[in-house]
């Protein structure tokens, strides 16, 4: 999308046990940047459907989605304006199996770790680390606010 348009993403939290797994990316906007595994939704998209392909894209791995920690609204460091629906999930299948040229790397971590992160190291540092107050607060909301799209 141009510069200065509006991108509508999802992000999502996968948790096994007590971690979290963090991803460090290797795209043309985020170079060595650590994120959680997320993506553009694509037009006509479900969110939720948009939610579950990038993290099987991005690392391999089906998830069975259970919460939002809600939706933030930013300026990228593209100057775009991003609209970013985050979820938490947990692993329900599949392997890990980073995406070659965008993924360089993952680590499960716990969540009181992931505020150790300096700004640099961080992709949109701003937005996630107000998603990791919100995980770390338990400030999760049923998913079921989310309404799967209707077909035509």
């Amino acid at each position: 999308m141009a510069h200065n348009g509006i991108v509508l993403v999802v992000s999502v939290s996968i948790f096994r046990d007590d971690e979290v797994l963090i991803i460090r990316e290797n795209k043309p906007t985020a170079i060595d940047k650590w994120n959680f595994p997320s993506g553009r939704i694509e037009y006509g998209e479900d969110i939720l459907y948009s939610a579950r392909r990038e993290v099987k894209e991005e690392t391999g791995f089906d998830v069975k989605l259970n919460g939002t920690t809600g939706v933030y609204n930013f300026i990228s460091s593209t100057n775009n304006q991003v609209i970013l629906f985050h979820f938490t999930g947990e692993v329900s299948g599949g392997l890990l199996n980073l995406e070659e040229d965008e993924i360089l790397d993952s680590r499960w971590i716990k969540v009181n770790d992931l505020v150790k992160f300096d700004n640099e190291e961080l992709r949109e540092p701003r937005v996630l680390k107000q998603i990791i107050d919100n995980l770390l607060k338990e400030r999760v909301h049923s998913i079921s606010i989310y309404n799967e799209q209707l077909d035509k």
